[in-house]
């Protein structure tokens, strides 16, 4: 049986990224459960692919910071661009801040295989566990058995499981001893407690919003759902919230009371939001519409509130809605400057099944590029 130099398991964005950047000396083996690689990248942003934001901090992601700023010096949001540039992938930019494939998703997939074109993918084989013995790691997957002096992790984590997703990175890293926080829905709607499910009647509206969660403010769209809420602002504020409050600013650009003042129309009238909005959301804070000029003073506190309408979701929409999954192999266990195990030597760790997760808003493939390219670099 063939002994590889290293075997990365899945050819997800950072599985192929971290074999586009290997040394074509090395000899090296994708291993992927599906029958094409790079199934997550392909559907992506509606089959376009959100690659990465115009402005990339350790600010837009929950995880430990020296880690996502070793990975980002190695290769930032910069060095991204210029490798797509110089493979002539056409992005556009959406919002002024969201870098799209300009065609199609496969554009970069094409451009990742092309550059690991002397890595051989193995297709259509899910890995069971890896185990090491005499300095060579052997992975039995449920078609064979592969062995290899170097194994890179890069299998992602639970959500999208019509993919394939699930957890086997994590229970690779507990087989060997390594720290691990399970893996929990994360970019995701969230569900409602029975105060709140006026939100539900407003289905397929959507505004925009300042959503504040765990000391962060998520300024984009939201919207109103049959499960809850949703939207890119829901989605990026899910990934702070674990339980409790969080609270929305329906009007971030304007003052209700300005918007109010000397004015003979309904209040309703002058809130600038669709009609069943602007009434369900006086209705939430318990406020009798009546005109402008009539306002008393509890009047004007109660309106207040809708700068600050503040509840606790009573959960999320689980895996199956969830871009993608928090948590992940611990930063702690992990060498900052190659991602490679503490514990097991030659063993790495990269992508969504380390312990980093983005906002929405092409953050997380950004992470699985530098992490991949840190990883590659170092062998």
């Amino acid at each position: 049986m063939k002994n590889y130099d290293v075997i990365i398991l899945g050819a997800g964005a950072s599985g192929l990224m971290c074999a586009a950047n290997l040394s074509k000396k090395i000899d090296t083996a994708l291993i992927e459960c599906n029958e094409k690689p790079a199934k997550k990248l392909k559907i992506s942003g509606g089959g376009k692919c959100n690659i990465t934001n115009v402005s990339v901090q350790i600010d837009n992601f929950d995880g430990d910071e020296r880690l996502i700023d070793s990975a980002f010096k190695k290769f930032s949001k910069d060095d991204l661009l210029n490798f797509l540039d110089r493979n002539r992938v056409e992005l556009e930019l959406r919002k002024g801040r969201y870098y799209f494939c300009r065609n199609s998703s496969d554009d970069i997939i094409n451009v990742l295989k092309k550059n690991a074109k002397n890595s051989e993918i193995i297709l259509n084989n899910t890995v069971l566990h890896v185990t090491k013995e005499d300095e060579l790691f052997s992975v039995k997957t449920d078609k064979n058995v592969y062995k290899a002096k170097k194994v890179v992790v890069a299998t992602g984590g639970k959500s999208f499981q019509i993919l394939g997703a699930s957890d086997i990175g994590l229970q690779i890293a507990k087989s060997f001893g390594i720290g691990v926080k399970e893996f929990a829905p994360a970019l995701v709607g969230l569900t409602l407690q029975k105060e709140q499910f006026w939100m539900k009647e407003l289905s397929g509206l959507s505004c925009y919003v300042h959503v504040k969660v765990a000391g962060k403010t998520i300024q984009e769209e939201m919207l109103f759902a049959h499960k809850g809420i949703s939207g890119p602002a829901i989605l990026s504020a899910s990934l702070y919230w674990k339980k409790g409050e969080l609270s929305i600013d329906f009007l971030p650009n304007k003052n209700i009371l300005d918007l109010a003042q000397k004015s003979k129309k309904l209040v309703s009238s002058v809130i600038p939001l669709p009609k069943r909005l602007s009434k369900a959301l006086l209705n939430a804070i318990a406020f009798k519409d009546k005109e402008c000029s009539k306002l008393s003073k509890n009047d004007k506190e109660l309106l207040k509130s809708l700068h600050n309408y503040t509840f606790a979701p009573a959960g999320n929409f689980g895996f199956s809605k969830a871009e993608v999954s928090r948590g992940g192999v611990l930063a702690e266990e992990l060498n900052v400057n190659s991602l490679e195990s503490k514990k097991v030597k030659d063993l790495y760790f990269i992508g969504e099944v380390v312990d980093v997760t983005g906002e929405l808003g092409g953050y997380n493939f950004q992470w699985a590029f530098s992490s991949a390219y840190t990883c590659a670099k170092l062998f």
